[in-house]
């Protein structure tokens, strides 16, 4: 069975974009965007709300290929081209690059990655995290809190019906204060 994991950037008051999506406050250092970069080389199968893969395939399928590119954003680039991606969608009708397209049922079709062998999955998209998270399906939470407030925009958790325990399994201090902090689901 695949473990599945819900890590973005979080602002401290919960959101992981501003009104409008704005996304200006979560400029990664250079040590953030590295680990964000290694993560991306080890997953499995990333999953992807509508959102977040416009705004992603807008941008790294050729940011490699934009005057003065550094080499970290090279390799990200190369990185995420090559992850596999499932993009869950009912409004768009195709995606391109190494990914492929679910436009039905997202819980069940995660549920059936889930009981896959295979590497890790992350998900990513706070709409798409709120159904996994709500069906139980997401084993860790991975936060990596910016030191800012931007008051309001789309939030990181979704409201439960239940609790959900967690055990704390990692902290660590990027520069300019970003927080990570990675808990496990307990049974």
């Amino acid at each position: 069975m695949r473990k599945l994991t819900y890590a973005m950037n979080v602002s401290l008051d919960g959101h992981v974009a501003a009104p409008a999506d704005d996304l200006g406050w979560s400029v990664p250092s250079d040590e953030l965007f590295q680990w964000w970069s290694d993560r991306v080389g080890a997953t499995g199968l990333a999953l992807y709300g509508r959102r977040l893969w416009e705004a992603m395939s807008s941008h790294w399928p050729t940011a490699d290929q934009q005057p003065g590119v550094t080499a970290a954003h090279v390799e990200y680039a190369r990185r995420w081209r090559d992850m596999p991606k499932v993009v869950f969608s009912s409004t768009i009708s195709a995606v391109d690059g190494n990914a492929r397209l679910v436009t039905g049922d997202a819980v069940t079709e995660i549920a059936r990655l889930k009981a896959e062998d295979g590497g890790p999955m992350d998900i990513g998209g706070a709409t798409l995290a709120a159904a996994a998270m709500r069906a139980g399906l997401i084993d860790e939470y991975v936060l990596l809190t910016a030191p800012v407030l931007v008051g309001s925009g789309t939030r990181f958790f979704t409201a439960l019906d239940d609790w959900v325990d967690l055990t704390l399994v990692e902290t660590r201090t990027f520069p300019d204060g970003v927080l990570l902090t990675r808990y496990e689901t307990r049974d």
